[in-house]
């Protein structure tokens, strides 16, 4: 069984910064790329970054500049530094791996999500 626990998430003005963090957990042989994802009330879920496992990156244009994705192979965890939050960023945050198991298929894991609340 693999898990993805996220952390980090709360409510800050605009401004603030948050760092948002995934651990994965379990039966893992090997971790691929791991992403960010969110969702807003009443909008489908969008990719806000993304990182292989040779920490290229690659970023949705509405954080650029502002949220840095990286990686600890070590710990099994990705992170989101986000900078500058706006109230647009307000939404619940995912993290997203694609994980080979000792037993099973290489497949998509998705974590339980955090909520992220831009405001004043």
């Amino acid at each position: 069984q693999v898990q993805l626990v996220e952390s980090g998430g709360g409510l800050v003005q605009p401004g603030g910064s948050l760092r948002l963090s995934c651990a994965a957990s379990g039966s893992i042989f090997s971790i691929n790329a791991m992403a960010w994802y969110r969702q807003a009330p009443g909008k489908q879920r969008e990719l806000v970054a993304a990182i292989t496992t040779g920490s290229s990156t690659n970023y949705a244009d509405s954080v650029k500049g502002r949220f840095t994705i990286s990686r600890d192979n070590a710990k099994n965890t990705v992170y989101l530094q986000m900078n500058n939050l706006k109230p647009e960023d307000t939404a619940v945050y995912y993290c997203n791996a694609d994980i080979t198991r000792y037993s099973g298929p290489r497949r998509n894991y998705w974590g339980q999500g955090t909520q992220v609340t831009v405001s004043s």
